[in-house]
Order: structure tokens, then sequence, then C-alpha cells
């Protein structure tokens, strides 16, 4: 099954990074999987410098391309559609959640506004939005400041992982898996 989707959507230097990054952090914290997918305009960021390995084999035709060193794994593949719920499939069906930046664009994936105050909002001429995440006061429900780290990750955890967790078996539950690995991973049936 597919892990739920959300992106942080909003103009250049508005403070995506920062933002989905304390609550990817908190997320973490407390015990649940999670995946980040960027979303860039940028191309050409192969790590496949000239001359190496991977680049031969990328090269040589080879539709993918992973280099797995003691500590990383990169994986290089075409990126045709360039679509965040594609990607989740392939590379991250084993998360809980799949955080996604930009990506504005992705059509039934859930959306969070990060809006500084200036230039146009994206809520009303992008699908999706269901909270705002602001620098100013705004009149609409779901709207955070940009230092509510916290009362934004509740939200997610609420409106996705719970709704989750109710969907698939207990074994999602971030409690469920620390008590198996506890538990060596055996002999251990969760009520």
């Amino acid at each position: 099954m597919m892990p739920p989707l959300i992106t942080f959507i909003g103009w250049h230097s508005c403070g995506k990074t920062t933002l989905a990054a304390q609550v990817v952090r908190l997320l973490k914290e407390r015990g649940w999987r999670v995946a980040v997918v960027k979303s860039t305009k940028d191309s050409g960021l192969f790590p496949d410098q000239a001359g190496t390995d991977t680049a031969i084999h990328r090269q040589a035709g080879a539709d993918a391309v992973a280099l797995a060193a003691p500590d990383r794994l990169c994986i290089t593949v075409d990126n045709q559609a360039k679509d965040l719920a594609a990607i989740a499939r392939r590379f991250f069906a084993d998360m809980d959640i799949v955080i996604g930046e930009g990506f504005k664009e992705a059509e039934n994936v859930p959306k969070i506004e990060v809006f500084r105050g200036r230039g146009p909002r994206l809520r009303g001429q992008v699908p999706d939005v269901i909270a705002v995440a602001s620098d100013c006061e705004l009149p609409e429900e779901d709207c955070f400041g940009l230092h509510e780290h916290s009362r934004l990750a509740d939200f997610i955890e609420e409106r996705l992982l719970r709704k989750k967790q109710g969907q698939q078996a207990a074994d999602s539950a971030p409690a469920v898996r620390k008590a198996k690995k506890l538990a060596g991973g055996q002999g251990f049936e969760p009520r």
C-alpha cells in the first residue's frame, strides 16, 4: 500500500525547506518512518560524474544505476513523469509518510502552502491545499504560524497518519514497531 503523501508548496525562498525539515524531525522523534522528495526545476543533477563507474554504466544504456556505499545508497533513474505518487509508490512503499517539497501541480495530493505575506497566494490557484503556514495572520481555517512546527506535525499526524493506521494493520504504528524490535521481532502479536 502506498504511504500517505503531503507536500509543502510556496514561492522561491519562502521557507519550505526549513519548515518541512522541522516537521520531519518531529515526526521522526515520534517514531514515524518519513521519506522526503524534493522537486527541482534544475536538470543534470546526476552523481554520475564523467569517468566514474556509474557514469560508464549509464552511458552503456542502463535504465537505472545504484551506488551502494557503507553509509548510503544512491539510485539514478530517468524521471519521465516527475509524479510524486509514482515516486512514492516505487521507492518508498515501506514508509509511513512521504513529504514532498514542491509538486504544486500534483493532483490529489494534500498540500501545505508556505506564505510569507508577499506575492500571490497559491491557495485558490492550486488544487488540494489543506493548510497554510504563514508569518502573517490569515482569516482561514487550518492556518499555522511558521514557527508552529509541533502543531503542524500534530495536524499531519491527525489528518494523514492516524487515518492510515485505521486503514492498515496495527503493524504500521510506531509503538507496535518499537515493541516488536524490543521483543526481537519474534513471538509478539499486537492485540
